[in-house]
C-alpha cells in the first residue's frame, strides 16, 4: 500500500460511498449497473452500456457526471457524424492588424473529461475509429500535432441491441479497448414503479456533486495498490488462456468460440477486480470479485462461431462454462 495512513484510505472509502449514494439520487435501481460504472471509473476504463431504449443509460451517465463535478459532454452519433465534430478541426485566422494568417486548432468534445457516445454503433466505421488514440492513448493526433486530453477522462458508450438497420457493429479492435460491457435490463416491478412515480411528479431526483477530478485520479491510483495474490493472478491467466480454442481447450471453447480473449481482457479483469473489492471496502481482490467481472470484462471480447449461433448459445453462457471449466484450485 502507498503512504497514506488509514485514516486517508477509509475518507477515501466513504467518498465512494457519498458516490454511490449521489448517483441513486437519480437512478431507481440498477445496482449492478451502477456498481460496475464505477467500477469502469476506479479501474481507470472505458465502459460499453447495451440495453433497449429507455432504461435510463443516458441519465445514469450523466449523473455520474454530475456527482464528479466532471466536465462532462454528450454526442449523439449519427450516421453523417464526421470524426472532425468528435475531435475538432484547424481553423483560420488573420490578425486583422498585420494581415498574417495562421491555423488554430479547435478542440472538439472529445476534449472533457467524461464523454457519452450516445449510440456509438449508429456511426460510420470512419468515425467510430476517430475515438480509437483517444480511448487507448488519452491523446489526439491533428495535422501532425499531438494534444493531450484532460485527466481523467473515460468514453462511456451506448448501443441498442434490437435495431440493427443502419448500424454498423463495433469492430472487435474498438471493443477491445471497453473495460466493461455493461447489459442494461429492465427494472423489477417495484423498482418500475418507483421510477413512473419520481419522473412524472413535479419534483425530480437531483444529484449533489460529491467528488471532484482529483479525488477520482487518486482513488485510481489506490486501486492499483489493492493485494491482487498469486493464485488469483494465476487464475486470471489460465481463464483468459483457456478461452482460446486450440489444443487443450475446454470442449464448449472448442466448439463455440472462434477467436478468444487477449491479453488485454486479463488485465482489465485484474483491475476491475481491485477495483470492486476498493469499492466494497476491501483491499484486497478474492475469487468472487474476479467471478462477478468476469461476464461483463469478457463478453464483448469473444468472437463466437456459427454453432454457437445456431444453438442459441452467448457469450455469458460460454463464460459461465468457462469459469467451471478452469476452477480456482
Amino acid at each position: 500500500m502507498t503512504d497514506l495512513t488509514e485514516a486517508d484510505i477509509q475518507t477515501r472509502l466513504a467518498a465512494l460511498t457519498q458516490l454511490r449514494a449521489a448517483i441513486g439520487q437519480a437512478i431507481v435501481g440498477q445496482a449492478d449497473v451502477v456498481e460496475q460504472l464505477l467500477i469502469g471509473l476506479l479501474a481507470g476504463g472505458h465502459c460499453l452500456l447495451e440495453g433497449v431504449p429507455g432504461l435510463g443509460k443516458t441519465l445514469l451517465v450523466r449523473s455520474l457526471g454530475e456527482a464528479l463535478k466532471l466536465d462532462f459532454r454528450r454526442v449523439q452519433f449519427t450516421p453523417d457524424l464526421m470524426p472532425s465534430d468528435i475531435l475538432g478541426t484547424e481553423l483560420l485566422e488573420e490578425d486583422h492588424g498585420t494581415g498574417h494568417r495562421s491555423f488554430r486548432f479547435q478542440p472538439g468534445p472529445v476534449f472533457t473529461n467524461l464523454l457519452l457516445a450516445d449510440e456509438l454503433n449508429r456511426t460510420p466505421p470512419k468515425t467510430q475509429a476517430a475515438l480509437l488514440e483517444a480511448m487507448q492513448e488519452k491523446t489526439v493526433s491533428y495535422a501532425g500535432v499531438t494534444h493531450r486530453l484532460p485527466a481523467p477522462f473515460f468514453v462511456l458508450a451506448t448501443q441498442n441491441p434490437l435495431e440493427q438497420a443502419g448500424t454498423y457493429p463495433l469492430p472487435e479492435a474498438q471493443l477491445d479497448r471497453f473495460l466493461l460491457h455493461i447489459r442494461v435490463d429492465y427494472p423489477s416491478e417495484a423498482e418500475e414503479r418507483a421510477i413512473l412515480a419520481q419522473t412524472t411528479g413535479s419534483k425530480s431526483g437531483t444529484v449533489p456533486a460529491v467528488m471532484a477530478g482529483e479525488e477520482v485520479l487518486a482513488l485510481q491510483k489506490l486501486v492499483r495498490d489493492v493485494h491482487f495474490g498469486d493464485e488469483l493472478l494465476d487464475w486470471v491467466t489460465r481463464i483468459i488462456r483457456a478461452s482460446r480454442p486450440g489444443d487443450g481447450a475446454p470442449d464448449d471453447i472448442a466448439r463455440y468460440v472462434k477467436w478468444g480473449a487477449g491479453p488485454r481482457a486479463g488485465q482489465s479483469l485484474i483491475l476491475a477486480a481491485k477495483a470492486r473489492a476498493l469499492l466494497q471496502g476491501r483491499l484486497a481482490a478474492t475469487r468472487d470479485d474476479i467471478v462477478a467481472l468476469a461476464a461483463p470484462v469478457m463478453r464483448h471480447r469473444l468472437l463466437l462461431s456459427f454453432a454457437a449461433e445456431a444453438e442459441g448459445r452467448s457469450a455469458d453462457d460460454v463464460i459461465a462454462s468457462l469459469l467451471r471449466a478452469v476452477p480456482l484450485a
